[in-house]
């Protein structure tokens, strides 16, 4: 995979992605950006839920299941110290659905520990939590 990023000036850059797509990002203003576009490290919280996202829909049509309704937020901590990597993140997942518990939980462990490309090129602790039809799971994933 190749990606090309261009210095668009001050703090912005675009990436011309292998899909076709294009991806500004910039800094915020009080160090130098436009805000233009998300922060890089905003891209890549969105990155790591839509990897995971893509997967537990691929995984529960698997399993014959309909989500109905499909929405996640990742709460995430960062080193105090530079580079101020990702050391924590906590995936929520949000569904709606006839979906039983154990195949909404095999499809969660399955993306985090197997499938995701995303979150395994991280070196943040991952998290995850569920929601079914309003009632919370927790999960960690060992």
């Amino acid at each position: 995979m190749r990606v090309a990023i261009q210095w668009n000036g001050k703090m912005s850059f675009t990436s011309e992605l292998p899909s076709g797509h294009r991806l500004e990002m910039d800094a915020a203003p009080e160090v130098g950006g436009e805000n233009k576009g998300p922060r890089p490290t905003e891209a890549l919280l969105s990155a790591v839920g839509t990897c995971s996202g893509i997967d537990i829909v691929d995984i529960l049509r698997k399993m014959r299941l309909q989500v109905d309704e499909f929405d996640m937020e990742i709460e995430a901590e960062r080193a105090a110290e530079h580079p101020r990597r990702f050391t924590k993140m906590n995936i929520h997942y949000k569904l709606t659905g006839d979906l039983p518990v154990e195949k909404v939980k095999r499809a969660v462990q399955l993306s985090i520990e197997k499938y995701c490309s995303v979150s395994h090129s991280l070196s943040a602790l991952i998290t995850t939590s569920f929601e079914i039809n309003g009632t919370r799971y927790e999960e960690v994933l060992d």
